[in-house]
C-alpha cells in the first residue's frame, strides 16, 4: 500500500480544509479526502466529514470509494501498455481485432430513426476510442433520441452481460457521428477493455491486476470489495436537486448504480466505470505517471497521453452543460488548454478526469503538481466543491513554492 506520509513541508492547505468543511457542515457533502503532490512529494493529505453520515463514521484514508470514471485511466493505461508491447497501434482500425465493429453505419444529422443512416467514411481507430471521438455514445446524455432508446432497450449497460456481449449490442447500432469528427462521452473505453481481453487472451480484471494493480501495490482496487473489507466501503449519497447543486440535503443511495453493486462478482467488467479504489491506491497510480522515478508507462507514452487528440475546434461537451471551450481530450483524460472562469489561471495544460460521484485526479505539468480527491455524491464530477478545492490547492502550491524561493 502506498505510504501517504507528507514529505514536503511549508504548504498551507488550511483554507482548502476550511472550505471543504463548510461543504460538509452545509449538508452538501458527507465527506471528502484529498492528497496533493509537488513533484512526487506529498505536500498535503487530509480528510473531513464522514464515510457514513448516518452512523457518524469518520472518513479515513483507507476507506474504499466507487471511483466510477476514474476507471477509464486504468483501462486507457492498459491499452497503452499493449501499444508499448507492440501488439496494438493507435491508428489501427478496431475491426482488426473486433471484426463486428467494422463497416459502420452513421446516423445522419438530425436523424430520428435508426434507419436514417449513411456509411461511415472511415473505420474507428484505437486513438478515437481512447479520446471519445469514435462516434459511439453512452445513451445517458441524449435522452429522447433514437440511440438513447436503442442502447437502453437492448441492455447495453446490463451488469449481467459480459464485455463481449456489450460489443454485440454496439455492433448492431449506428454511430452518432462520423469517426474522428466530434466528441461524445461514450462506451468507447468499455470497448477498449474488451480490446484488451481480445489481444491479451485474459479477462480484463486479470490483465489489469497483473500489469497495473499488482506492480503498483494497488491492493484495494478492483471490481468487487471482498467481504472482509466491505465495512470500509463508504456510503453513497444523492444531492437534494440535480439542477441546484448548492441546495443542501443528502439522501442515502447505496443501491446505485444497481442493488448489490461491488459486493459480489458480476459479468460486466466495466472498463469505463466499474472499479472501487482508495486514496493510497489512486496516489500510487497518479505518482506512476509523474517524472522523477519509475513510471508505469514510458515517458514518451505519458507525453502523448497528455496531448490533445481532438479535431481542430472540437471541445468536450456534455448534454446538460453544452460545449466547454478550452477543454479538450488526450488519450486517457481531459486537457485544460484554456482555463475557464472556474479553473485556476495556472491550470493551463492540466491533464485530468474524474468519476460521477466526485472522485477526481489531476496532473499539472506547468505547476509540477498533481492531486487526488475522493468524495461520494452523485453527479458531482463538476460540482462547485471540486472547482473550489482545486483552485485553493493551486494557490497553496504556488504560495508554498514562492516561500521556498
Amino acid at each position: 500500500m502506498e505510504d501517504l506520509t507528507v514529505t514536503a513541508k511549508g504548504y498551507d492547505f488550511k483554507p482548502a480544509q476550511a472550505a471543504m468543511q463548510r461543504y460538509v457542515d452545509n449538508d452538501l457533502l458527507s465527506g471528502i479526502s484529498w492528497a496533493v503532490m509537488v513533484g512526487r512529494d506529498l505536500v498535503d493529505v487530509n480528510y473531513v466529514g464522514w464515510a457514513d453520515k448516518e452512523a457518524q463514521t469518520p472518513l479515513r484514508t483507507d476507506h474504499i470509494f466507487r471511483v466510477f470514471s476514474n476507471t477509464k485511466l486504468i483501462t486507457s493505461c492498459a491499452a497503452l501498455l499493449l501499444i508499448e508491447d507492440g501488439k496494438l497501434g493507435l491508428d489501427d482500425a478496431i475491426e482488426k481485432f473486433i471484426p463486428q465493429l467494422g463497416n459502420r453505419k452513421v446516423l445522419r444529422p438530425g436523424a430520428t430513426s435508426l434507419d436514417d443512416t449513411e456509411p461511415a467514411k472511415s473505420s474507428i481507430t484505437i486513438r478515437q476510442l481512447l479520446s471519445h471521438s469514435s462516434g459511439l455514445s453512452y445513451g445517458f446524455f441524449d435522452p429522447g433520441t433514437a440511440i438513447y432508446k436503442a442502447l437502453n432497450e437492448r441492455g447495453v449497460h446490463d451488469p449481467r452481460t459480459t464485455l463481449a456481449q456489450m460489443v454485440e449490442v454496439l455492433a448492431g447500432l449506428p454511430l452518432i457521428y462520423q469517426p474522428g469528427t466530434s466528441w461524445e462521452y461514450s462506451l468507447a473505453i468499455d470497448v477498449v477493455a474488451r480490446l484488451v481481453e481480445v489481444i491479451s487472451g485474459q479477462r480484463f480484471d486479470a490483465f489489469i491486476k497483473a500489469r497495473i494493480l499488482d506492480p503498483l501495490g494497488m491492493v484495494d482496487t478492483g471490481f468487487v470489495v471482498p467481504e472482509k473489507d466491505q465495512g470500509r466501503l463508504v456510503a453513497y449519497y444523492a444531492g437534494a436537486d440535480l439542477m441546484e447543486p448548492m441546495k443542501p440535503g443528502l439522501t442515502r443511495t447505496d443501491n446505485a448504480p444497481f442493488p448489490g453493486a461491488y459486493l459480489h462478482p458480476i459479468a460486466r467488467l466495466n472498463g469505463g466505470g466499474g472499479l472501487v479504489s482508495t486514496m493510497p491506491d489512486m496516489v500510487a497510480l497518479i505518482r506512476s505517471l509523474l517524472p522523477g522515478g519509475e513510471t508505469l508507462l514510458r515517458p514518451e507514452t505519458i507525453a502523448q497521453m497528455m496531448t490533445n487528440q481532438l479535431p481542430e475546434g472540437q471541445w468536450i461537451r456534455f448534454a446538460l452543460m453544452g460545449p466547454q471551450p478550452g477543454k479538450a481530450h488526450g488519450l486517457a483524460g481531459g486537457l485544460i488548454l484554456q482555463p475557464s472562469a472556474f479553473d485556476h489561471p495556472d491550470a493551463s495544460g492540466e491533464f485530468y478526469w474524474g468519476g460521477v460521484a466526485g472522485t477526481q485526479w489531476w496532473i499539472s505539468p506547468k505547476r509540477n503538481m498533481a492531486g487526488v480527491m475522493m468524495a461520494q455524491r452523485q453527479m458531482s464530477f463538476v460540482h462547485p466543491f471540486s472547482f473550489e478545492f482545486k483552485r485553493l490547492a493551486y494557490d497553496a502550491v504556488k504560495q508554498g513554492a514562492a516561500a521556498v524561493a
